[in-house]
């Protein structure tokens, strides 16, 4: 890894660095913030030595772990505290970083602006002129060396990037007019610098444009599903075309001006794409905009007013004006081919009254990702609807079968699961060669635990644009659940790659990192999620879970507050029951599972948490017994599918031991030990079952498991059952519980 080049002043013996108020000194070993001395340990001021010679470069976790421990035989969680001391010291907060940025489950990156060195300056150094000595400070070194020749007859030369420099005020009217024109000379020499260098990532390639969403006007009740759906099918189609980066842009909120340029800037993208959507009546009229990222002019703007029958036509014309715009650069001779694909993209079906109800059903599955726990058997409704006006929209099929496995996922319904299947397999009949078929279908063979036919499906996908991120996401979920932590984050950081502000991206890399055992970087990631869909009640409901798994009681009922403030859902509510729970409530918590399983009555998981309260508010076995065998018998059909879940299995198990099935119990125990995933749950669960079915000591076993896997002690007592059992724990051991033993 090579050092940054503005990193590192003053030589091997003087290396200083200044940002803010922060002043680094690596010969002699101090950090001061505003003047004030800063005490770190040795292992973090080397941590930030690194960061800062690497400024602005992701360094990764390991690699830090290499150069500083000398081997990677430590646990990240050292590097985690190591870092939360450095901003503790620099002042910098983790959610808002101005310093010292985390790439989750990467590594790190120093962000903060470098000055030059503070040393004193020789008194034999050429005086120089303020103005010129301001410009030079920010000017990268090519474009100093282009202004040294600029101003050499009339100043002092202009030290390149890493010299010491002193501002000394010259009163001579003719030495400043000369050195105006000099500066202005520099000004365009490191202009040119700049449109000339590679500038990473956040470069506007020629080839890009930012698609907003497309805002509904007019008096039309519920016209946004329109003009959204209008604005997700402009990005699918123009993703589709070979050279042309598309990115979704946020929405602006309100009906202000968008600030092209700074958009651009944040985006990545050389233009900008928005539109408004009118219907009245039989006609729709849609106003377009493609402007210029970099200037903020408009490149051009037109409005169209067509019959609604038209709208095919319309959306091809409007995605060809982009592409017309762009034609100097995209590669040459695939001009014809993107207008065909772009073609073929816009008009799914012939018939408009069955696209509405399409693009009905796709704003009704946004929503469900949204945190809407109905949205899905809405969409499938509207998605049938489509189907019954042109029995041949292969893709309302599809979409069908995607509804259907979110359904079985978030649910647990095993039901859904045979619906999505026969789904899947119509869809397939009807259009083969569609890549949302084939999403679909790797999203079904996914959740079945079949790895090979997923990923030959997923990969055909990837060759689609608009589905790459869903694509990627998929690829990543076999991965993880195949024990592959690498390969899956390198999947996790492809699709954020594509799509860096998705809020689904950081959602299922949290869960990924959750599920193997990573809970500081899996709450993370579900708060990066939060900050692109603040509004989202699901996450709020799973990050109150992972805090709840940290032992953060207060953390988590704020979250699931926040999520039922946004909309009231089972998982809410179930989440809230079970910190209830955990709380001592019983009563409270009964009241809100029973509350759960009236909105959703086919999670297993909400019928055992019933049964849990209930037994721990002095119900007896006689009363709980109706509820476990709900869980049990919902819980072995979703078994059926995902015979792969490692926490269900220890649930199920759990279950039978309440309903005085040893056997099974301790069977399906012992499946959801070996698969070797959320181990600490499984074994918190093992303590119970085992405790249920009279059998203490491997209790005891479980108990010092779960705690040596991230289960803080409050959780392990706020279970009835095992209080009495935490007093005298067996010592600490790495094996497994066992729970046939």
């Amino acid at each position: 890894m090579t050092p940054h080049g503005n990193a590192g002043h003053g030589g091997p013996n003087g290396e200083r660095y200044r940002f803010g108020d922060i002043l680094v000194d690596a010969a002699a070993h101090t950090l001061s913030r505003a003047g004030a001395p800063q005490t770190v340990e040795p292992k973090a001021f080397s941590v930030l030595l690194i960061l800062l010679r690497h400024a602005g470069e992701l360094v990764g976790r390991d690699d830090l772990l290499d150069q500083v421990w000398g081997h990677r035989h430590v646990t990240p969680g050292v590097l985690t505290r190591v870092i939360a001391q450095l901003r503790h010291a620099l002042g910098d907060d983790s959610q808002h970083p101005r310093y010292i940025q985390t790439q989750h489950a990467l590594g790190y990156r120093f962000i903060g602006d470098l000055h030059e060195s503070v040393a004193p300056v020789p008194a034999a150094e050429p005086e120089e002129h303020e103005e010129v000595a301001v410009l030079r400070h920010a000017m990268p070194e090519a474009a100093a060396v282009a202004a040294n020749e600029a101003i050499a007859p009339f100043a002092a030369p202009v030290p390149t990037a890493g010299a010491d420099f002193t501002t000394r005020r010259k009163t001579s009217d003719q030495r400043r007019w000369w050195l105006a024109v000099a500066a202005l000379l520099a000004i365009a020499a490191a202009g040119y610098w700049f449109g000339q260098r590679d500038t990473g990532v956040l470069a506007p390639s020629a080839a890009s444009v930012a698609v907003l969403p497309f805002a509904s006007l007019g008096e039309r009740q519920g016209g946004d599903y329109f003009a959204e759906g209008l604005g997700v099918e402009m990005i699918d189609a123009l993703a589709g075309v070979p050279g042309l980066k598309v990115v979704a842009a946020p929405s602006p909120g309100g009906r202000g001006e968008v600030d092209v340029k700074r958009l651009g800037a944040q985006l990545g993208v050389a233009t900008v794409l928005g539109a408004s959507v009118r219907r009245e009546g039989s006609r729709v009229r849609i106003s377009a905009r493609l402007s210029d990222a970099r200037t903020g002019f408009t490149l051009w703007a037109h409005s169209y007013d067509r019959e609604t029958g038209d709208v095919f036509a319309l959306q091809s014309d409007i995605a060809n004006e982009v592409v017309q715009a762009l034609v100097g650069v995209l590669p040459a001779g695939e001009i014809e081919a993107a207008r065909q694909s772009l073609a073929r993209r816009l008009t799914p079906t012939r018939n408009v009254a069955a696209y509405d109800a399409y693009l009905k059903g796709e704003q009704r599955m946004r929503e469900q990702a949204g945190g809407d726990a109905r949205g899905a058997d809405s969409a499938i409704n509207f998605y049938r609807g489509a189907l019954a006006i042109d029995p041949g929209f292969a893709r309302a099929q599809a979409g069908i079968c995607q509804a259907e496995i979110t359904r079985f996922e978030d649910a647990r319904d095993s039901a859904a699961f045979a619906r999505a299947q026969s789904a899947c397999e119509q869809a397939s009949k009807m259009d083969p060669s569609l890549r949302e078929v084939s999403l679909a279908m790797g999203d079904l063979y996914r959740t079945q635990g079949n790895a090979k036919e997923a990923i030959g499906y997923y990969e055909r996908a990837v060759s689609d644009p608009a589905l790459r991120v869903h694509a990627y996401l998929g690829l990543a979920a076999v991965a993880s659940t195949q024990g592959h932590g690498k390969q899956a984050m390198a999947y996790f950081e492809r699709a954020r790659q594509w799509a860096p502000r998705d809020p689904r991206v950081a959602q299922k890399r949290g869960y990924h990192l959750m599920v193997n055992g990573d809970l500081a970087g899996a709450i993370a990631s579900y708060r990066e999620a939060l900050e692109y869909a603040p509004d989202n009640p699901d996450l709020w409901s799973s990050l109150g879970g992972l805090y709840a798994i940290s032992g953060e009681a207060q953390q988590a009922s704020r979250a699931y507050e926040r999520s039922l403030e946004i909309k009231p859902s089972y998982e809410a509510l179930n989440n809230l029951g079970s910190l209830k729970f955990e709380q001592g409530a019983y009563e409270q918590a009964a009241a809100l599972f029973r509350h759960a399983s009236e909105i959703d009555p086919g999670d297993f998981r909400t019928w055992g948490n019933l049964g849990d309260a209930l037994t721990a508010s002095g119900s007896t076995a006689a009363q709980t017994r109706a509820q476990y065998e709900q869980a049990a018998t919902l819980g072995r059909r979703y078994l059926e599918l995902k015979s792969d879940d490692a926490q269900s299995l220890a649930l199920v198990a759990w279950y039978a031991a309440n309903l005085d099935r040893a056997g099974e119990a301790r069977a399906l125990l012992g499946k959801a030990e070996s698969l070797g995933t959320e181990r600490g749950e499984v074994a918190l669960l093992g303590a119970q079952t085992m405790a249920r079915l009279g059998d203490p000591a491997a209790a005891r076993r479980h108990i010092d498991f779960a705690r040596k896997h991230g289960i803080p002690q409050q959780r392990i007592e706020a279970l009835p059952l095992l209080r009495s059992l935490t007093a005298t724990v067996e010592p600490s051991s790495e094996r497994e519980p066992g729970a046939a033993r």
